[in-house]
């Protein structure tokens, strides 16, 4: 039980008359009991000789719990203020040097993030599927299958593109193609087609012969543009017309004149032909197997002059009035003779 006995203090020597009781030095001056803190004034009309004392009893306990109460609550007061966080007020964030506030990242962003993302992983796979295609031997060349071919044989065509056999389809080009089968003069134009897993399909245009050329005791078949297909002994066994050169070779200018005629003939037409001549460019002569003339004249609207001649020969011939001549040189007013 605390006790109830209060200090006591005794006068110093000089000191005043009036003494301070203890009860109001300690409730109103917390710091009396302190020297320090109260400084070193001196008592009003005093000499500053007084002394305090107090017994070591516990002093009243309503003082002291005042006393006690005050300190703890000034101190937690200024611990409050120097750590605590009542300086932001209550609920406020801890924005403490050591804590970093999270945001969440924009929708937009995220969404552009996953889109790039799938854009580069697609690419990707479609790069390795490309390059597993292109080079996978399970695609090689095996097979190759021609068509179109009369005048050169598939078997011509296959030992041209040999090379290309293990090659995978993908890699082939029709560039390849062409080039491998350029030595074969029939061929005029080529087209290619992978089918896959293993076949290469070959289509073929040949070139189309239209006269044979007289060279010695051969005879040469020809195109239109005068390359030489393949040669033959017997003028007779091949349908087409003979280029007659008067006993020497044709001028260049004059042969391609001719070709560019029989060129234009029908098949019909040009299967009719004996031979065929020109003493100039302007002046284009055939000749039919039964022995009638057609002047043709220059190389000038051959279609239009082919078909009015196909027209004249399907005329029913008179017996009375046989025609020798088909002058087609001017082809809008044909003449017969």
């Amino acid at each position: 039980m605390a006790s109830t006995r209060r200090p006591t203090y005794r006068r110093g020597a000089g000191s005043s008359a009036s003494n301070l009781s203890a009860s109001n030095l300690s409730a109103s001056n917390p710091s009396a009991s302190n020297p320090s803190r109260a400084g070193s004034r001196p008592a009003a009309g005093g000499t500053g000789t007084d002394v305090i004392s107090a017994s070591k009893n516990a002093p009243d306990a309503g003082i002291g719990q005042a006393s006690n109460g005050q300190a703890s609550s000034g101190q937690a007061s200024s611990g409050a203020d120097r750590n605590g966080p009542s300086r932001n007020g209550p609920g406020s964030p801890d924005t403490s040097p050591g804590n970093v506030l999270s945001f969440p990242e924009p929708k937009g962003k995220r969404r552009k993030r996953i889109l790039l993302s799938t854009i580069g992983i697609v690419a990707v796979l479609m790069a390795g599927i490309v390059a597993a295609a292109v080079y996978s031997p399970v695609l090689a060349l095996r097979t190759v299958s021609v068509q179109g071919t009369k005048i050169v044989s598939p078997d011509q065509i296959q030992a041209a593109l040999t090379p290309l056999q293990g090659k995978p389809l993908p890699q082939i080009s029709e560039e390849e193609v062409t080039a491998l089968l350029k030595p074969l003069v029939q061929v005029k134009d080529v087209s290619a087609k992978a089918l896959p897993p293993s076949t290469l399909q070959v289509r073929i245009t040949e070139r189309i012969p239209v006269a044979q050329v007289k060279q010695g005791d051969t005879f040469q078949l020809v195109d239109v543009d005068g390359v030489q297909l393949s040669t033959t002994k017997d003028a007779s066994s091949v349908p087409l017309p003979v280029i007659d050169g008067g006993g020497g070779t044709l001028p260049k200018d004059l042969f391609q004149a001719i070709t560019a005629v029989l060129g234009a003939l029908p098949a019909d037409v040009l299967a009719r032909l004996s031979n065929a001549s020109a003493a100039s460019a302007d002046a284009v002569e055939l000749r039919l197997v039964d022995g009638q003339t057609i002047v043709w004249g220059n190389a000038g609207e051959k279609e239009l002059k082919a078909r009015v001649l196909a027209a004249l020969l399907k005329v029913p011939a008179d017996p009375k009035n046989p025609v020798k001549v088909y002058d087609v040189s001017v082809p809008r007013h044909p003449v017969t003779r």
